[in-house]
């Protein structure tokens, strides 16, 4: 149940960084100003994102990836060095960039100044997904 939960939800989470990064992306390129939408769409982000890692947490936790394993297996073990480090480390990180980004876009008072930590750490944080999302598990490949 939970891994359906944490599959499913990685959808609306991976949506969600789209449309907050390329809307930060346009707003800070095309020199426009900050708005109220802006602002929910990056809050709703940042919420998504947090629920992932959480239930990200629950998961890794009740997953028995290590088994009899050690630690010099899993390592040597590329599918289960994936499920078992990078992707937990990679998204991570990029919850910690996406909450970087909104807590600096709050103490800003421009416009400008508001949507640019947006746009650079959301965008570093969607970098991180592309990279370490599970591709073949998401399109059956």
């Amino acid at each position: 149940m939970i891994k359906m939960l944490h599959s499913y939800w990685a959808y609306l989470v991976f949506l969600m960084m789209v449309i907050a990064t390329v809307n930060a992306l346009i707003k800070h390129f095309g020199k426009k100003e900050y708005e109220p939408i802006d602002f929910r769409i990056a809050l709703f982000t940042l919420i998504v994102s947090h629920i992932q890692l959480l239930i990200g947490i629950v998961l890794w936790f009740t997953q028995d990836y290590f088994g009899e394993s050690t630690i010099k297996e899993v390592m040597g073990n590329s599918a289960l060095r994936s499920n078992a480090v990078e992707h937990p480390i990679a998204m991570l990180l990029a919850v910690a960039f996406i909450t970087i980004g909104y807590s600096k876009h709050k103490k800003k008072l421009t416009s400008a100044g508001k949507i640019k930590p947006i746009a650079i750490f959301y965008t570093l944080a969607l970098v991180l997904v592309l990279a370490k999302l599970p591709w073949k598990a998401w399109f059956n490949l």
